[in-house]
């Protein structure tokens, strides 16, 4: 797709801006659209939600982060009234929708298959829903050709899904599910059958309809990075469990524990007995040697500190000082605009690090064999009790 000056990303709303402001969850007096309220859900002897409170405000962009098998998706089908609450009471506008079929409610779920009619025109595939609610002819017309221009399919509307791309048949289906304007829509890895490049277009673009429409959008994925571009706030589930909620940032700089830590990106762990905790700042024994990080944990207990392999810098002169640790490359992979280096400081541990490639060629390139030295920043780091 064009990104040029009349590209599908000209004269969206910063959206990153937007997002510095708003914080709607932080407010005390604030009313969530949406609120699970000691949810659980179970099929046969497996819960699948397993005491779920969690609350979603009006105009957010949410994300349900997990892998296969943790829930996430059980959780955006009982809203969607697809599944039913073993337990608990899921809200919508401050009033339990148990009782309301799916067709009542002002929900609308994109499938990852997109289950769209293959005897259907486009047209016909996105006024489906408006047919179904009894919307005359006159407005279904008008709100289709809002919609195809909505998601730039203008002059499209007499194909067949059959006729069209995998990224043109992903527009249909998000047209026909903003068609009859929810007041949440519900995305299931809406970008599993798309290739990398048309996924980070499309991450963009849903960001872009989300804030122009002013809707509530809830996505399911197990791609942090897709979670990480597109959400104002992410909950991370296990094993039917929100494990963490929090910003991007928040979730990716402070995680709750060691799953979410690794969960989200890669991480390096050192594990050992805190020495001290004062002043912030903890000294953690472990078998790599002393490590110093910013955070507090229990004197005499095992405690983690983490640190992202993008925080660890890499020398090839030796270092003095806290947190550096001796090795050598093992491996290392050429990512474009980042080299990962595998470095191994003892037989059988190693450390990840990552070096921007921020000059076109460099005279001296690291390699296989190479001895270095890591060295982190304390702040860099993060002390995990768990």
């Amino acid at each position: 797709m064009d990104q040029g000056a009349d590209g599908p990303l000209s004269g969206r709303p910063n959206i990153g801006g937007i997002r510095e402001t708003f914080a709607p969850w932080a407010d005390p007096a604030a009313a969530p659209l949406v609120r699970f309220d000691g949810v659980s859900k179970a099929f046969g002897d497996t819960r699948a939600v397993n005491d779920v409170s969690l609350s979603i405000y009006e105009r957010e962009f949410f994300a349900l982060l997990g892998p296969s098998g943790c829930g996430k998706t059980t959780l955006m089908r009982l809203l969607a009234g697809f599944e039913q609450p073993d337990a608990g009471r899921v809200m919508l506008g401050g009033r339990d929708i148990a009782a309301d079929p799916p067709h009542q409610r002002p929900v609308h779920m994109m499938f990852q298959s997109y289950a769209l009619f293959p005897h259907l025109s486009v047209a016909q595939n996105i006024a489906f829903g408006l047919k179904r609610q009894g919307v005359a002819k006159a407005e279904t017309a008008a709100r289709v050709e809002e919609m195809l221009a909505l998601v730039r399919l203008e002059g499209l509307g007499r194909r067949r899904p059959d006729q069209l791309s995998g990224g043109q048949r992903q527009r249909v289906a998000l047209a026909r599910a903003l068609a009859p304007r929810p007041k949440i829509l519900l995305l299931d890895e809406p970008m599993a059958a798309l290739d990398k490049k048309l996924r980070e277009e499309t991450r963009f673009e849903l960001m872009n309809l989300q804030q122009a429409l002013g809707l509530t959008f809830m996505i399911v994925t197990h791609d942090q990075d897709e979670a990480m571009v597109v959400a104002d706030r992410i909950a991370v589930m296990r094993e039917g469990r929100i494990v963490q909620v929090g910003r991007p940032a928040e979730v990716y700089e402070a995680p709750a524990d060691r799953y979410v830590a690794g969960f989200i990106g890669d991480v390096n762990l050192f594990e050992g007995r805190v020495a001290t905790s004062e002043g912030g700042r903890v000294r953690l024994l472990s078998e790599d040697g002393p490590i110093e990080a910013e955070g507090a944990g229990p004197v005499g207990e095992t405690a983690w500190v983490a640190v992202r392999p993008e925080k660890v810098a890499v020398h090839s002169e030796p270092q003095l000082g806290d947190n550096v640790l001796a090795g050598t490359i093992l491996d290392y992979g050429y990512l474009g605009d980042w080299t990962t280096y595998l470095v191994e400081i003892a037989p059988g541990r190693t450390i990840r690090a990552a070096r921007a490639n921020a000059t076109r060629t460099v005279a001296r390139p690291l390699g296989c064999g190479d001895a270095v030295w890591l060295s982190f920043e304390p702040a860099s780091a993060v002390v995990l009790t768990r």
